[in-house]
């Protein structure tokens, strides 16, 4: 059988559907593995193969999408992987015997999930590693790199492939209707890195449909060399009867078949909703038609991301950055929580007091420890209009899908509030509702990486937002950890992903204040390190023993078991003087931490 490569030069070649849901569509359960079928039910993969080649597909895929040792953990089967890819490549091998069809080696990304804990370099390449070697093995004629959101990844990926084997290699990645990654990069660009990384084909997949892969290819020049796949889905799903369901026809992706080899595209199949009927109409069309070697890009891209942006139409001058000021003053950012209840009276009150004695800003915890306050966005409307004050508001990702905190970001945008501390938030489990669910879509990286985006004027999935936002983005430190160089390490993940300053837990012990500020005043980024006034015995105990994040010296906690309860705040006040001046020492800036609404001990700090 010819090459692949050789094959693409003067036909059009058909790929299969969605092995994984079309196999999930006959009936594996969406709480199994889907790749598991190739040991449990190998004869349904057979069927399925052997469906696709018989309706005229020139190119079948393993079903062994997600079968790396990651994602195969989630169900048990880490040490199947393996035997999971060689029976999934010898399946569709014996499958296409004889019969003229190429066999595509399926490998998608890893897909961590917010909740996973980071993966060295190293151990990616492993998992890539392991699960090409065994689809290798088992006699795949190419490898298929398919439906990446992350550049970055799909490139590593590549990069192991090409370690292993010289066969042809093909990398898809699944961009959005305007054509970027969820990683930043446009599809133009990305096709660019990947073809000169040594991919032989390149190509788009897994998220958008007919009109909108048309579109996409309309922008991107193709030149003689060049071999493009694509992998429309079959229009957007609805959910009916606990199943997703798609609406194109095979009629109309023939139609549109003529339109996609106009754009340069010469390996053409489906990706989700697609089964074999469409895979037919497919087949049947593209019998008179010739690949085209050569196009010009004939639209530009409907991003356009600027470097200026007008200020919201609602606000009368920008707020100005708390790093700016930091440059030449000391700055005191005081936390002040909103109210568990509805009246504001002794909120707005102590907001207007921190103003008059010097505070730069208010910074506004979002439902901290899971307890249910009034929204900090509202309180940060209140704040601006009743007080004055900049307002720094905290933004979890515990209590909102990726929808849910993209628009409020859009909101607080638009509103011309300007400071975000981006963290992951305690989980809901642990506050006043129990019953409540945590979220976590994305964790505090990728929310950081996401309001950098929206600086940059693009969403989450890459879409333009016809501007920018203007964020100063914060993150969290906790000096308090047991392992304090892997907090650095993740203090250095965060301002990777575009964190512009740090707010740390508060600290109880000098000692630990100083370490913190040496070790941390070399990452270049303006520090906030946390400073709390303790009450007195209890209060030392309880956020000793049952705050996470917060420990508190046993030398603090025994000098206020001493004490009269009375004489409780002059001790918290004095040590939190003494990790003040600790911490001004090192850096123009404090974060005064209040407790309980006691604002008047933030005045005395300030």
């Amino acid at each position: 059988m010819a090459n692949l490569i050789d094959a693409l030069e003067d036909r059009i070649l058909i790929g299969d559907g969605a092995t994984g849901t079309y196999l999930y569509s006959l009936g594996i359960g969406s709480d199994h593995c889907l790749e598991e079928a190739n040991l449990q039910q190998p004869e349904l993969v057979t069927r399925v193969y052997e469906e696709y080649i018989g309706a005229g597909a020139h190119i079948i895929e393993t079903n062994s999408f997600g079968a790396n040792k990651f994602r195969l953990s989630r169900f048990g089967l880490e040490d199947k992987v393996n035997e999971i890819n060689w029976r999934a490549a010898r399946l569709a091998v014996d499958a296409a015997k004889g019969k003229n069809v190429f066999v595509g080696g399926s490998v998608g990304p890893l897909s961590l999930r917010p909740t996973d804990p980071p993966l060295s370099e190293s151990d990616r390449k492993a998992f890539f590693r392991e699960q090409i070697g065994a689809l290798l093995d088992g006699g795949v004629n190419y490898i298929s790199l398919e439906t990446f959101t992350d550049l970055s990844e799909l490139l590593l990926a590549l990069d192991v492939f090409q370690n292993l084997s010289n066969i042809p290699v093909c990398t898809a990645l699944a961009v959005s209707e305007e054509g970027r990654l969820a990683s930043g990069q446009d599809l133009a660009t990305a096709w660019k890195k990947l073809r000169e990384a040594g991919a032989d084909i390149v190509g788009i997949n897994g998220t958008v449909g007919i009109q909108a892969s048309l579109y996409l290819l309309s922008g991107i020049e193709v030149g003689i060399d060049d071999r493009i796949a694509v992998y429309p889905n079959a229009g957007k799903p609805a959910f009916y009867e606990g199943r997703f369901n798609y609406e194109a026809s095979p009629e109309y992706f023939a139609e549109n078949l003529p339109r996609f080899v106009a754009e340069g595209a010469n390996l053409i199949g489906g990706d989700y909703g697609t089964t074999p009927a469409h895979i037919a109409a497919l087949a049947e069309a593209a019998k008179e038609l010739k690949p085209v070697r050569q196009k010009a890009a004939r639209t530009k891209s409907r991003v356009t991301v600027t470097g200026k942006t007008a200020a919201p139409a609602t606000v009368e001058s920008e707020e100005e950055s708390l790093l700016d000021q930091v440059k030449h003053k000391v700055v005191s950012i005081v936390e002040l929580d909103s109210p568990k209840t509805l009246s504001m009276d002794k909120f707005l009150t102590g907001a207007q007091a921190l103003k008059d004695a010097g505070a730069a800003a208010v910074t506004l915890a979002d439902n901290s420890l899971a307890i249910l306050r009034v929204s900090n966005f509202a309180a940060a409307v209140l704040l601006r209009e009743k007080v004055g004050i900049t307002p720094l508001l905290h933004l979890a990702c515990r209590d909102r899908n990726l929808l849910g905190i993209q628009s409020e970001l859009m909101g607080i945008g638009i509103l011309g509030f300007r400071h975000i501390l981006a963290i992951s938030g305690d989980p809901a489990k642990v506050g006043d509702h129990p019953g409540a669910t945590s979220v976590y879509d994305v964790n505090s990286v990728g929310l950081i990486k996401l309001i950098a985006g929206m600086n940059r004027g693009v969403n989450a999935v890459g879409k333009g937002l016809n501007g920018q936002t203007k964020f100063v983005i914060g993150c969290a430190f906790n000096p308090n950890a047991l392992n304090f160089d892997s907090q650095v390490k993740k203090l250095e993940m965060k301002i990777a992903a575009g964190a512009q300053y740090v707010m740390t837990q508060p600290v109880f012990d000098p000692a630990l204040a100083k370490m913190t500020a040496q070790r941390l005043k070399p990452l270049g980024v303006p520090v906030f390190i946390g400073v709390m006034p303790l009450l007195h015995s209890r209060n030392a105990e309880f956020l000793h023993n049952e705050v996470p994040g917060i420990k508190i010296p046993e030398n603090v906690r025994e000098r206020l078991r001493a004490a009269d309860e009375k004489d409780g705040p002059a001790i918290g006040l004095e040590l939190a003087r003494e990790i003040r001046q600790t911490v001004l020492e090192h850096f123009n800036g404090i974060y005064l931490i209040t407790p309980f609404l006691r604002y008047e001990l933030s005045l005395e700090l300030l």
